[in-house]
C-alpha cells in the first residue's frame, strides 16, 4: 500500500516537472513557443564608410519565442553595445527592428572593420551575423577645380571662336562627364567615359555665329558612386559690354580663381560706362595681374598688357601680357577702360590708406561700456573673426608692414558642402555689437566687407554695409587661410600652404 502511494507520488512530481520544464525556457518564466534559434535579417551585410562617417547597423530579428538582447560588437571601433530589450520595453519582442547609428572617429586609419550582430532569445539560444564595413565609401560630389563662369562674354571677332574648358576631380573615381550646349548648329552633345580616374582636363574651342546670341552649356559629371555636379553657363556672344562686375586677378592660374572659397579674384569698382579702377595693396615687388569680366577662368576674355602697344590693354587672353606692380608694399589705383583700352597707374603709401577702424590696435582705448568720451572703464581693442558675436572672437594678427592688413594666425578646417556663418568684429566680454565690425555685400557670395560699425575713425569715407553675415559654402574639404585688408574692405580665404 505505501509502495503505491510512494510511486503515485514520484509521477506526480515527475509529471509537474515535465510540464513546468516544458512551459519554460530559463529562469526568466518566459515560456518556449517553438524553441527555435532567432533569425536576423540585416538590410546590408557590407557598409562603405569612412573616417568621421556615421554608418546604421539595421535589419529585423524575430524569434517566437521573445527577443531578449541585441549585441553590437567591433573590438577595433571599439563597439561594445548591448541592447537590452526587455529592460527597455519591459518585456521580450517577437520582432525588432535594428536601426543603430555608429560614428567612426575623424583619426580612424583602419581599412576594413567586421561588426559582429547577435541576437539572443529569452531561452539563451543566439545566432550571430557578421557586417563587413570598408572604408572606402564615396560621399562628395565631383568637384569643379576649373569650369566656365556662370555668365560669361564671348566677343564678337572676324572668327568668333569660344574656347570651353573645365578641370574635374573627386575623392574617389570618376565616371563620366556630359556636355551639352542646344543651339549651335553642327554641335552634338559629348559623353565622355573617363574609366575611373582621379581628374580629367577637357577644353574645346568651338566656333559661333558672329551674331549676337545667347546658349547655355550645360555640364553634367557623375562618379563611379552615381554622385553628381551639374554646372550651367551662360554664354552671350555680343560686342565690348559695359560689364557691371569686373574683377583684379593677381594669380597665375585657373585652378588658383577656382580654389578658393571668396575673394580670388577680387572684385574691383565700375566707376562709369566702359571705365573700371583697381585699387590694390603690393606686397611683392614684381606682383602680375590680369582684370577679368568672369571669375573662373583667364578665357574667353582677359585684359592684360597689348604685346605691340603697351600703354593700351588688350581683350585677348591669347596675346595678353601681365601688368606688372614693381614697387613692394604700396596701395596702387588702376584705371583704364575696356574700349579704349587706355588705362593708368598710381600707388600711395600704407600711411595715406585710410580705414573705419576707431582705435590703434593693441592698445587700452576701448570704452566697456560703449561711451567713445569715457576715459575710465576702457579696455584693449582688438578684431578678429567671430562665428557667434563679439564675445567670442579669433584674433587677428596685424601685419608688421601694414598695419591696414590682418591675418588668422591658425588655418581654418573647413569640409565640403558646409556653409560657413560668420563676421569680422570687435572683441568684447560683455557682446557688446556693432562697436567696429563689418559686413559683406552678398552673404552667399561675399566679395566686398563694408564697414558696419557705430564708432568709426572720423578720417574714413567709405561705404557702409547691410547686416549681412557671410555665409559661403565649401567646396572642398582642407586647411583655409584667411586675410582680411581694413582699408580694402576686401577679405580672401585660400588654401593654406
Amino acid at each position: 500500500m505505501k509502495k503505491h502511494s510512494f510511486n503515485a507520488l514520484m509521477f506526480g512530481v515527475f509529471l509537474l516537472l515535465t510540464l513546468w520544464t516544458a512551459g519554460c525556457s530559463d529562469d526568466n518564466g518566459y515560456a518556449d513557443v517553438d524553441g527555435q534559434n532567432p533569425t536576423v535579417a540585416l538590410t546590408t551585410e557590407h557598409i562603405q564608410s569612412g573616417a568621421g562617417r556615421t554608418f546604421t547597423i539595421a535589419g529585423t530579428a524575430t524569434d517566437k519565442d521573445g527577443i531578449s538582447s541585441i549585441k553590437l560588437e567591433c573590438a577595433d571601433l571599439n563597439l561594445e553595445k548591448n541592447l537590452d530589450l526587455i529592460e527597455i520595453y519591459d518585456k521580450p519582442l517577437e520582432t525588432y527592428e535594428l536601426s543603430y547609428k555608429f560614428s567612426i572617429p575623424k583619426d580612424e586609419i583602419g581599412d576594413n572593420f567586421t561588426v559582429k550582430v547577435t541576437v539572443i532569445d529569452v531561452g539563451g539560444r543566439s545566432v550571430s551575423h557578421d557586417l563587413l564595413i570598408t572604408m572606402d565609401g564615396d560621399f562628395e560630389n565631383p568637384v569643379f577645380t576649373v569650369s566656365p563662369s556662370k555668365n560669361i562674354t564671348v566677343l564678337i571677332k572676324s572668327d568668333t571662336k569660344f574656347n570651353l574648358r573645365f578641370s574635374l576631380s573627386d575623392d574617389r573615381a570618376l565616371d563620366s562627364v556630359k556636355v551639352v550646349i542646344p543651339g549651335i548648329e553642327n554641335y552634338n552633345p559629348l559623353i565622355m567615359t573617363l574609366n575611373g580616374q582621379n581628374t580629367f582636363d577637357f577644353s574645346e574651342k568651338i566656333t559661333l555665329p558672329n551674331v549676337s546670341q545667347q546658349y547655355t552649356a550645360t555640364i553634367t559629371a557623375i562618379d563611379k558612386a552615381g554622385n553628381r555636379t551639374v554646372l550651367n553657363s551662360v554664354i552671350s556672344v555680343s560686342a565690348m559690354p559695359d560689364f557691371e562686375d569686373m574683377y583684379l586677378a593677381d594669380v597665375a592660374t585657373a585652378a588658383e580663381l577656382n580654389s578658393d572659397v571668396f575673394g580670388v579674384p577680387m572684385r574691383i569698382t565700375h566707376t562709369g560706362e566702359y571705365q573700371y579702377k583697381a585699387n590694390y595693396y603690393c606686397q611683392k615687388a614684381g606682383t602680375e595681374i590680369y582684370f577679368l569680366p568672369q571669375k573662373t577662368d583667364f578665357s574667353p576674355i582677359c585684359f592684360g598688357l597689348d604685346p605691340t602697344d603697351s600703354s593700351k590693354l588688350t581683350d585677348d587672353p591669347e596675346t595678353a601680357k601681365p601688368i606688372v606692380l614693381d614697387q613692394a608694399n604700396v596701395y596702387y589705383e588702376i584705371t583704364f577702360n575696356v574700349i579704349t583700352g587706355v588705362y593708368a597707374l598710381k600707388t600711395y603709401s600704407i600711411a595715406e590708406a585710410i580705414d573705419p577702424i576707431p582705435h590703434k590696435i593693441g592698445t587700452i582705448s576701448m570704452h566697456q561700456w560703449f561711451d567713445a568720451n569715457n576715459t575710465t572703464d576702457l579696455t584693449e581693442f582688438w578684431i578678429g573673426y567671430s562665428t557667434s558675436g563679439p564675445s567670442n572672437v579669433t584674433r587677428f594678427v596685424q601685419d608688421a608692414t601694414n598695419p591696414h592688413l590682418f591675418y588668422l594666425e591658425d588655418p581654418l578646417e573647413l569640409e565640403a558642402g558646409k556653409s560657413m556663418n560668420f563676421i569680422v568684429t570687435s572683441y568684447h566680454s560683455d557682446g557688446w555689437w556693432n562697436y567696429c565690425t563689418w559686413r559683406v555685400d552678398d552673404s552667399a557670395e561675399p566679395e566686398i566687407f563694408n564697414y558696419y560699425g557705430q564708432f568709426v575713425n572720423p578720417a574714413w569715407t567709405g561705404p557702409t554695409a547691410k547686416d549681412n553675415w557671410a555665409k559661403p559654402t565649401v567646396t572642398v574639404s582642407g586647411s583655409y587661410k584667411l586675410s582680411f585688408d581694413a582699408h580694402l574692405g576686401r577679405a580672401k580665404l585660400v588654401p593654406a600652404k
